[in-house]
């Protein structure tokens, strides 16, 4: 269904009134992000009662003296999944089913007789699609699972689907999937070629109200420094998670008053966040990051679709390779496919990408031939969804609501599943050069646990985020 369809309620809908009718026990919720688990947890509960949702991914905490009855039951739901609805990220579900420790493994017998619903299936590791797409087949085909793939850009997984299951029965839930892409068309798309950054500034500066979304973290945080300083706003993951949810609240406030709100961001907006802009450019990327983008305009339908452009260009540079790859292919099915949001031209799109990928890049650790081999520690070793060098930085923040306490403890040689979800708040992530660049220039501290906190808060801006353009010393020659 297309972006802003409401599939989240409605694949809800679907599973229960399904599991009812087939006598299963459960339904699991596998959201690719940690960014929006919660607030569809959320939902789930404002509907279903609190009492029958559990969530199970990294941000959740049951330890302290203040953990109730009912948290208590919730902490032990989360160990074996046994509950009416578990809402958990891609990360944790396939780990799990390709774990070999106990504690991994204890809840995959609940995994059985259950509705599966795999929201943004478009974002299932592309390294990772045929172990994964193995693990689902083998689900449905021996366990009594029914697996729901809910996007607004279905990877076209039937072939692979039948592969590892064949006979295996694989339909459109959507009634008139094709139709829906013109009920529900909110934007126009415009085509530009290459833009320099300052014709995009530019560009950007005379729109009161507008989001521009790039492809790497240096971008958008040069991009915000190009506007003018007043209303001008910038979301990465060099920012802290505190700090981009409150830009969002800004946000969200200054579009619903209608004042003036430029926007700077990286693909992390396209990932369920609700906000509606009249405007949107968004750096070429791939097909789906680019139906994503413009779930982020007229998302409402407030507006007339014609009044409501998204223009995708060409930025200056090179993207990272995996982008610039995804960017290339939807380049070619432009050509071919004019109406871009058609499921003609995703399933165009997503074929392309395989092929070109090649049948070994999307099982790079060769998970397969080893769970053949019964290599199953191997597996486990290798089976890693989110697979980066990328280590947490801390952010100090003053305040009421600062973490000086929380740092101080870590200080102390404390580490505990508690004080980490915490301090994740307060975290940006950064890549193993990086890391070594700021931590040997002197602007980290190291923990005795081996945790870094930044030490110069010059390098850290609440709107900006972390820069890692730093000086690495100066001397003075006589």
């Amino acid at each position: 269904m297309p972006t802003g369809g409401g599939k989240t309620i409605s694949s809800l809908a679907f599973a229960l009134a399904h599991a009812a009718r087939h006598g299963l026990k459960r339904v699991i919720y596998v959201i690719p992000f940690t960014s929006i688990i919660e607030q569809n947890a959320e939902v789930f509960r404002g509907i279903l009662g609190a009492e029958n949702v559990v969530e199970h991914h990294s941000n959740v905490d049951f330890d302290g003296e203040d953990c109730d009855e009912h948290l208590l039951r919730q902490k032990l739901a989360t160990e074996n999944w046994d509950a009416p609805v578990i809402v958990t990220t891609a990360v944790q579900f396939f780990e799990s089913l390709f774990a070999s420790r106990g504690s991994r493994c204890r809840k995959l017998h609940n995994i059985a007789e259950s509705v599966v619903i795999f929201d943004e299936a478009q974002q299932i590791p592309l390294n990772y699609l045929r172990p994964c797409v193995a693990a689902i087949a083998e689900l449905a085909k021996h366990y009594r699972v029914s697996a729901v793939l809910c996007t607004a850009t279905q990877p076209a997984l039937e072939g692979m689907l039948g592969e590892f299951a064949p006979g295996l029965p694989v339909r459109e839930l959507c009634p008139n999937a094709g139709g829906m892409a013109e009920t529900f068309r909110r934007v126009r798309f415009a085509w530009h070629g290459k833009l320099g950054d300052d014709a995009l500034a530019e560009a950007l500066a005379k729109r009161e109200q507008v989001l521009c979304i790039v492809n790497t973290r240096a971008r958008a945080q040069a991009l915000w420094e190009m506007l003018p300083e007043d209303r001008r706003f910038h979301l990465s993951t060099r920012m802290t998670a505190e700090h981009r949810s409150a830009a969002l609240a800004e946000i969200r406030r200054r579009l619903d008053a209608g004042e003036v709100c430029r926007v700077i961001s990286t693909s992390l907006i396209e990932a369920g966040v609700d906000v509606d802009f009249p405007e949107v450019w968004r750096e070429l990327a791939g097909l789906d990051s680019i139906l994503q983008a413009a779930g982020r305009c007229n998302r409402e339908g407030r507006r007339p679709a014609e009044d409501c452009p998204v223009h995708v260009f060409r930025a200056e540079g090179k993207s990272p390779p995996m982008i610039q790859q995804n960017a290339d292919v939807t380049g070619i099915i432009l050509d071919d496919h004019p109406e871009v949001d058609s499921p003609e031209a995703i399933r165009a799109y997503f074929t392309a990408l395989r092929n070109l990928m090649g049948r070994k890049a999307i099982d790079y650790r060769n998970i397969l031939a080893l769970c053949a081999e019964f290599q199953f520690r191997d597996v486990s070793e290798r089976f890693h969804v989110i697979d980066d060098d990328a280590t947490p930085v801390y952010i100090p923040t003053e305040g009421r609501d600062g973490n000086a306490k929380l740092l101080d403890a870590l200080r102390a040689g404390e580490v505990n599943r508690s004080l980490m979800r915490k301090l994740s708040r307060s975290a940006v992530n950064v890549y193993r050069d990086a890391l070594k660049g700021l931590y040997e220039s002197g602007k980290l501290e190291r923990t005795p646990s081996g945790a870094f906190i930044l030490a110069d808060s010059s390098l850290y801006d609440e709107a900006r985020g972390l820069t890692l353009k730093y000086e690495t010393g100066n001397a003075l020659f006589i």
